[in-house]
This record gives structure tokens, C-alpha cells and sequence, in this order.
């Protein structure tokens, strides 16, 4: 190991200790490229930066970020969630786990209207946990049942994380929205069938609600539901549909998208000044957090990759034991290993780099890998310390609920996530059937 390499692992272990210590990812990284740049590289780090900057800023493929994100938190504002929850709430509230059920269900709907977690999981923890609680569910597979399904979000297109994954590793973002479809439902079917066989197997868990309190039956309240839901369709309809069907790239599918949910909030009588503000300002702050992380991860690349750490961490991942397989199984595990204490947007940018080479030289299809990255990041969502699911869960549920009935809630849909990933693995056409008979993956 040459002195510049041991120096880019000295950078990648001060960047663990700093986010870990507190210090936002974005300038951790902005602060160790230009300290370790200045050693090494010189003055010509900051022209470096800037190009960088510049370079990320003229992406067209990135402005479908915003525009994806103010398609969600607007569609928040509309309280479509709510009524779907209900439609279903009265759909499934009658057999054991069906509260469970219509949450998942509404989760997965919803993720396919939003490019982000937050504004699934904090509605559906207003809307579903309360209700779980007063039928006496489990507060550990009430709340695992929000984070898990409510994380969906980030996988299920049109995915923010896909977006940004897609120009970094030169790939199609139609291609990668075709392609997590499939697993994404994958997800949605193994925490039905978990949900399932835990009311099944412990009644007392998720026990159903009287038939009373259901207003409709038969096909009544399968009529009321389909109405319900046909908003939320027209928009899938109107972003993955064109994606997937050609139509539109995914930047102007993001701006279909984005006027379809004011649509959709004027039909429900929520368009106005107020909403509209206010999903401007998150748009504006989740947006400027992307973009800090894009800009910081990819100065701290140019540095990390000019000192031979990403040459060093190849030569080694190549030259384990055992086959590509193991390979595959040790990066996989190190990003979920990583995920306990860097975010998502942090292991997309800092680590994927350096593993791309690796994937590509075991001749392991980028398409296939790059799914099962953002399935293993997925998880990042449901792993303490550094779990977003699990704080928005936690910040918005009722009082009783404690962060130990979450923790405990989650571990069974990690492990469902877990299973998804192998499956993934062990079957690829779960992710390139898709892609391949749509937009020619």
C-alpha cells in the first residue's frame, strides 16, 4: 500500500467518524476533499471543485429531483393517502391483519406517487398507527408495518434515489424505473404474506375489527374504493406510464407528474396558496440537501480515486477467495454493514463508485447490480442507528409507542428485505424481465 493510498483510507475513515460524530455528510465530505487535496493535489483542487459543481448543476437529468418531490409533498397536501387508507380500512378491517394490510397496500400506492419517504411514512403514521393501536395490534408490527411500507417509497418509481443513481453510473433512469418495478411489488408481496402468517399464527397481534363498524359491503364498497382510488391511478398512469411506454423522458415525465398532482389537489379542493407554499419550501430544502450531498460525494471521489483508494479497494475485492459470488455477497454486506451509520444519498455517491469497476470487470450485468444496490440501500431506511423511517415513525406517533416497539417491529422486514435481495440474486429476471420487453433493457 503506497502512502496516497493509505491516505484515501485515512479520508474514507474520518468521513465514518465525522458523520457518526454528528457533522452533516454533505460537509464532512466538502471539508476532507479539499484538506486531503490541498496535501496532495495542491491549489488545483478548487478549479476541481468547481468543475464538479458546474458539472452536477447542468445535469438535465437532476431536474427531475424537484420537480419529483413537489409532485409527492403536494399530493401529501391533497389528503388522498387518508382517503385511501379509509377505502381500505373498510376493504380489509374485517379479517385478522387486514388494518395491516390496507396499510402496506396504501403504502405502496402512495410510493408510487412520490420519489421520497418522508411525506409517506409521517402521513401513514398519523393515519394507520392510531388506528392499529386502538384495535389492539401490536405496536411493534403496527409501527414495522408503516416504516416498512412507507420506505417503499425510495424504491418504487419514480424513485428520487433511481433518479440519482441512473446519470452516475451511465445508466437509463426509463430503464431503472422499469426494473425496480417488479421487486419494489416484490417488497409490497412479501410484507403481505409476513403480515399474513403473523395474524394467522398469533391472532391476538392483529385481530380484526368488528363487522359493525364497516358502513359498506359486497360490491358497494368495492365501487367506493376503485372511485377512490382512480386519482392516485391517473397519476401512475401519467408519470411511470409514459416513462415506461416511451412517451416522455424522465425529466418530462417529473413535470407531467408535478402538474398532474395540482390536478389532482384541485379536485380535492386543497390548491391553494398555503399548500402550494409549503410544498415549495420542502421541495427547496430536500433538494438543496441532495444536491450538497451530490456536489460533496463527488469532489471526495475525484480526491479518493486521484490517491488510488478506489484501485486499492478493487484490487482487493478482485482478489478474494471463492468466485465473483463472494464478491458480490461482501460488497452487498458492506453496504448494509454501512447503512447502520451513513444515509443512503451518502453510500450512493461515496461507495457505489468504487464498486461499479468491480461489478463490471466480475461481467455482472449493470442493470441487475445497480437494483440490487438501491434494494440494499433500501434497508438503510429500517437500521439504527441512522434510520429515517424510524425517526419519522417515531416523531409522529402517539406517545406510548417507544423507539424499543419499533426497533422490534422493523427487524422482520429487514429480514423480508434481506430475502428480496437473494431473490433478486438467485433469479435476475425478477428485475431485467421488465425493462427488457418495455424500453429495451
Amino acid at each position: 500500500m503506497s502512502p496516497d493510498q493509505l491516505a484515501a483510507i485515512i479520508m474514507m475513515v474520518l468521513l465514518l467518524v465525522m458523520v457518526i460524530g454528528g457533522v452533516h455528510l454533505a460537509f464532512a465530505m466538502m471539508f476532507l476533499a479539499c484538506g486531503f487535496g490541498l496535501v496532495f493535489i495542491g491549489p488545483a483542487i478548487f478549479p476541481m471543485a468547481m468543475l464538479k459543481i458546474f458539472g452536477t448543476m447542468q445535469s438535465e437529468i437532476l431536474i427531475a429531483v424537484p420537480l419529483f418531490v413537489f409532485m409527492g409533498t403536494l399530493l401529501e397536501k391533497t389528503k388522498v393517502a387518508e382517503s385511501v387508507y379509509q377505502a381500505l380500512y373498510e376493504l380489509f378491517g374485517s379479517i385478522r391483519g387486514g388494518l395491516a394490510f390496507a396499510t402496506i397496500i396504501t403504502c405502496t400506492i402512495f410510493a408510487s406517487c412520490t420519489g421520497v419517504i418522508a411525506a409517506t411514512v409521517t402521513t401513514m403514521t398519523l393515519l394507520a398507527v392510531p388506528s392499529m393501536l386502538k384495535k389492539k395490534y401490536d405496536k411493534g408490527l403496527a409501527t414495522g408495518c408503516v416504516c416498512a411500507g412507507g420506505s417503499l417509497g425510495i424504491l418504487i418509481p419514480p424513485s428520487v434515489m433511481l433518479v440519482m443513481y441512473g446519470p452516475m453510473a451511465n445508466l437509463s433512469v426509463a430503464q431503472l424505473f422499469a426494473a425496480a418495478l417488479v421487486p419494489g411489488i416484490l417488497l409490497s408481496i412479501l410484507y403481505l404474506l409476513y403480515i399474513g402468517f403473523t395474524s394467522w399464527l398469533r391472532p391476538q397481534m392483529a385481530p380484526a375489527i368488528p363487522k359493525y363498524e364497516i358502513t359498506s359491503t359486497g360490491l358497494t364498497l368495492w365501487i367506493k374504493a376503485a372511485k377512490i382510488m382512480l386519482p392516485t391511478l391517473f397519476l401512475i398512469m401519467a408519470v411511470l406510464g409514459s416513462i415506461i411506454a416511451g412517451v416522455a423522458s424522465p425529466t418530462e415525465a417529473s413535470g407531467v407528474g408535478a402538474i398532474a398532482a395540482a390536478i389532482i389537489a384541485a379536485c380535492y379542493r386543497q390548491l391553494s396558496y398555503a399548500n402550494i407554499r409549503d410544498a415549495a419550501h420542502t421541495t427547496l430544502i430536500v433538494t438543496a440537501m441532495v444536491f450538497f450531498i451530490i456536489i460533496g460525494a463527488s469532489i471526495f471521489n475525484s480526491v479518493f480515486l486521484y490517491l488510488g483508494g478506489g484501485a486499492l479497494i478493487k484490487s482487493m475485492l478482485m482478489g478474494l477467495p471463492f468466485g465473483k459470488w463472494f464478491v458480490l455477497f461482501v460488497m452487498m454486506f458492506i453496504l448494509f454493514i454501512l447503512g447502520f451509520f451513513i444515509s443512503w444519498q451518502g453510500l450512493l455517491y461515496v461507495v457505489v463508485p468504487i464498486f461499479l469497476p468491480v461489478a463490471s470487470g466480475l461481467g455482472f450485468n449493470p442493470l441487475w447490480f445497480g437494483i440490487l444496490i438501491c434494494l440494499n440501500l433500501q434497508m438503510s431506511f429500517l437500521t439504527p442507528p441512522f434510520a429515517y423511517a424510524i425517526f419519522f415513525v417515531k416523531g409522529a406517533a402517539p406517545p406510548e409507542v417507544s423507539t424499543w416497539d419499533i426497533y422490534r417491529g422493523v427487524i422482520p422486514f429487514v429480514v423480508l428485505q434481506a430475502v428480496a435481495v437473494f431473490l433478486c440474486i438467485y433469479f435476475p429476471e425478477i428485475i431485467l424481465w421488465l425493462p427488457r420487453v418495455t424500453v429495451g433493457g
